[in-house]
């Protein structure tokens, strides 16, 4: 009788001090994090994986950032890519508009995203759009974003790796 006894006393104790750390832990929580937009003014500089046809990528581009929380973010991206063609033709430019996704991984500032869209040819009387994704790494403080992707091209006869630098605020 005696050590059931001490067996429910124990048990009870544990349960009370379970109940007195988890609402202890809930809290100590970190509070909502604000919802809000962000805007981005970028800089991109690219090398294209053909370099039989294409010398280099220039572009600008604009991201707006949605904050789902301080770790997720919905982003669409849009600028003018330009990819400079070898052995005398016209250059290529593009239009690309893309919708992803973007997860911090490491201290808030790390990240990794990912986006699909297409590309629209706007220069040169070119007449030929594609499918694109843009998986990417990068780094985010308050002002400043510099990222590296990998964009694919469905029906260009290149993609490329290109590097972000841009300055973005809260809205």
């Amino acid at each position: 009788m005696k050590s059931n006894r001490n067996i429910k006393t124990t048990f009870a104790v544990v349960i009370t001090l379970l109940l007195t750390f988890t609402i202890n832990a809930q809290r100590t929580e970190v509070k909502d994090y604000d919802q809000g937009f962000r805007l981005g003014f970028g800089i991109n500089a690219g090398v294209p994986t053909n370099e039989d046809v294409y010398n280099y990528a220039l572009g600008a581009d604009a991201r707006l950032q949605y904050d789902l929380s301080k770790r997720t973010s919905l982003i669409l991206t849009t600028g003018f890519t330009n990819l400079f063609i070898s052995n005398d033709r016209p250059d290529l430019g593009i239009i690309p508009v893309k919708a992803g996704f973007k997860a911090f991984v490491w201290e808030d500032q790390f990240y990794v995203l990912g986006e699909l869209g297409g590309a629209f040819a706007v220069t040169n009387g070119v007449n030929q759009h594609t499918y694109l994704y843009a998986p990417g790494i990068g780094y985010a403080s308050k002002y400043i974003d510099v990222s590296v992707r990998y964009e694919g091209y469905t029906e260009y006869d290149t993609n490329q790796i290109a590097l972000r630098l841009a300055y973005g605020f809260k809205l």
